[in-house]
């Protein structure tokens, strides 16, 4: 199985500026189930033990935009 290449510190900032911008718009970031603050969020970078890594979710509320 091939895997996916792993983000550079660029790209892992661009990501979490993006997150930032979502939550500076009011949309809460949860990873794993539970709002975390700022500094947390670069758990998502996280390699689980078994080779996998964290896949984002956007969830929509009932009006057609992101919750």
């Amino acid at each position: 199985m091939k895997r996916g290449k792993k983000l550079n510190e660029k790209e892992r900032q661009t990501y979490l500026e993006g997150l930032k911008r979502y939550h500076e718009k009011g949309i809460p970031i949860f990873i794993d189930d539970e709002e975390l603050e700022e500094s947390e969020w670069s758990r998502i970078f996280e390699v689980q033990e078994d080779g996998s890594f964290y896949m984002s979710d956007y969830v929509g509320a009932d009006k057609g935009w992101l919750a």
